[in-house]
Order: structure tokens, then sequence, then C-alpha cells
């Protein structure tokens, strides 16, 4: 045994003790571009690939000021009091200036941050679409070898890129605020067509516009083919500030595992996720190609000169790039 192979099974032991210091160590490998690091990262996450699968994995998303954080933090709170060990993925938007997490999901968590059964891992989206961050799969993995049973996926939300979190989620959930009117109809139904569940949420602030919002959002749905014959997405009011439907939530979202687990619809979706994350990590690989082989990079920038100059088609271009990747 190599000493590289030796430090993984180490890591990976460490892990699955529950190591939280070994977990944050290995979440920070798996987003490191260096070329060791992403060797190293691989060998680690085949070693734990057996002690993932059990958790209930979670997206949630909603727009700017909807409450994604305070709703994260009274709900994990709750699943903990259970006695559930929550891991809760924050993906913030990246600071242009140094590509990290700007907003501090970690400050606005304030119960979770200190709770030993929770594990807050805010991560910069890097630019990367979907709101979702380049490895908050592979983060997800870890969590669950590291004996989390419920992950919670927290997405930026900017709009309809949002629903990149239902390809690596069971459960996708769309928070909604009350009354909210024709401004966002530009994002609902490409978010409502795979949402499991509708949230309206500050409802202990705006009862009457919640009720109504929701029947909105309960018409909106019934003219929309559900995803699974076997699941109809219900529309919920609550408030993460009180606390106010919480349990309904969890119970419908448990409700959702079962019925997909008793059909088989959620094994095929999850290796059906685990196909398109493959080639998401062809298309990562290519680009870092693109980005960083010597020889692409002294000849992409002449290839594009000479196609704003006229001289060469974009279709010869693109053969061009394709020929020197060798493919």
């Amino acid at each position: 045994m190599t000493n590289a192979t030796q430090k993984t099974a180490v890591t990976a032991e460490m892990i699955a003790k529950g190591d939280r210091a070994a977990l944050a160590r290995a979440i920070t490998l798996m987003e490191s571009r260096r070329a060791d690091h992403r060797a190293a990262a691989r060998e680690l996450l085949q070693a734990l690939m057996p002690r993932t699968g059990h958790a209930v994995r979670v997206g949630i998303t909603g727009v700017p000021g909807v409450g994604k954080s305070t709703a994260i933090d009274t709900l994990g709170h709750m699943l903990t009091e259970q006695g559930h060990k929550v891991a809760v993925l924050a993906v913030d938007p990246s600071s242009t200036r140094t590509g990290g997490a700007i907003l501090g999901d970690k400050t606005r968590m304030a119960r979770l941050a200190v709770d030993p059964n929770a594990f807050i891992r805010p991560s910069p989206s890097s630019g990367t679409l979907g709101g979702v961050a380049a490895k908050t799969r592979e983060t997800m993995l870890l969590c669950e070898a590291a004996g989390f049973d419920v992950i919670l996926v927290e997405t930026v939300g900017v709009g309809q890129s949002e629903t990149a979190v239902a390809d690596l989620t069971d459960f996708f959930l769309v928070l909604m605020l009350p009354g909210a009117g024709d401004e966002l109809q530009g994002i609902k139904k490409g978010i409502l067509e795979l949402a499991d569940m509708i949230a309206v949420n500050k409802a202990d602030d705006a009862e009457a516009r919640a009720k109504a919002a929701a029947a909105e959002y309960r018409a909106a749905l019934r003219i929309l083919t559900p995803a699974s014959a076997a699941w109809t997405p219900p529309v919920l009011m609550i408030s993460g500030l009180t606390g106010q439907g919480l349990d309904a939530l969890w119970q419908k979202v448990l409700d959702h595992r079962r019925r997909l687990e008793a059909t088989g619809e959620l094994e095929a979706k999850r290796r059906a996720q685990d196909a398109k994350w493959m080639w998401a990590l062809v298309h990562e690989r290519l680009h870092d190609r693109l980005t960083h082989d010597p020889a692409l990079r002294r000849r992409v920038p002449d290839i594009e000169r000479q196609i704003a100059r006229g001289e060469l088609s974009p279709t010869a271009g693109a053969d061009e790039i394709v020929r020197l990747l060798g493919i």
C-alpha cells in the first residue's frame, strides 16, 4: 500500500466515524483544481461510496428574499431535535474579486451553526449555472458517508437555471412569497414543472395573501403533468420564522420518499442523476483542457481572431478546437 493510498484509507475511516475536521478537509480537497488533489479526491470518494446513498436529499430553492436560510435553520433545528443529523450545503454567489462565497449562510443560520448534530458548508457557486456549486454532489456524498441522514441543498435563487438542483436531490422544494405577482411569472413555469412541493413562506406575516397565493399555485399545478404518477405536488403554507407548517412539510417529504421507493422510482431517479453527473464531469474535464492545455491556449486566441475577421467560420473553428483536443 502506497503512502497516498494509506492516507486515503485513514481519511475515509475518520470521515466514516463522523470526524468533522476530516470532513471539512475532504470537501476542500474536492473543491481544489490541482491535478494531484483531484486524483486524491477521486480515490477518497471511491473509498467512501459504499457508505453513501442512505440520506434524504432535499433541494430548496426560491427567489432572493423568500426566506430560504431562515426556513432551513428552523427546519434543520427541528430535525436535529428529532434525532437526525443534518448537513446544509449552502451555495452562495461568488465574489467577483476573490471567487469566495459572499453571503455567509452560517451567520443566517444561528441555531444550526452551533448545533452539534448539524454541519453547514457554504460554498461559492463560482459562476456555475443552476445556483449549485461545481462540487455540491461530491460534498453531499461525503456528508452521507460521515453519517448525516438529511442533506439540505440551499441554492442561490436566481431564476430558471435554479432547476439544476433537481438533478442531484430526491425532493425539490420551491419556496414562494405570499402575494407575489406578475413579476415572478417568468420564473414560475420551469421551476413548477420540477417542483415536488410548493411552500408559501412567511405565512405568519400575511396569512390572507399566503392563502391566495397557495390557491393560485394549486391551480397552476393542476394543469401541469406531474413528474411521477405516484406523487402529486402539494402546496403548503409555512413560516420559517415561527416554524408553522414545518412538521407537515417534513411529513410530505417522507411520504414522497416512501411512495417513490415503493415504485422503484427513487432508485431509477438516482441512477439517472449519476449518468448526468458523469456527463457534467466530462464537460468539466474538456473545459479544463481548453483552459489549461498549453497548446490549446496558444492556438485558441488565433482561431478566435480568424473568426472575428471573417477568415474562418465558427463551424470550422469548432472543428479545429475539437481536433486539437484529440476527439
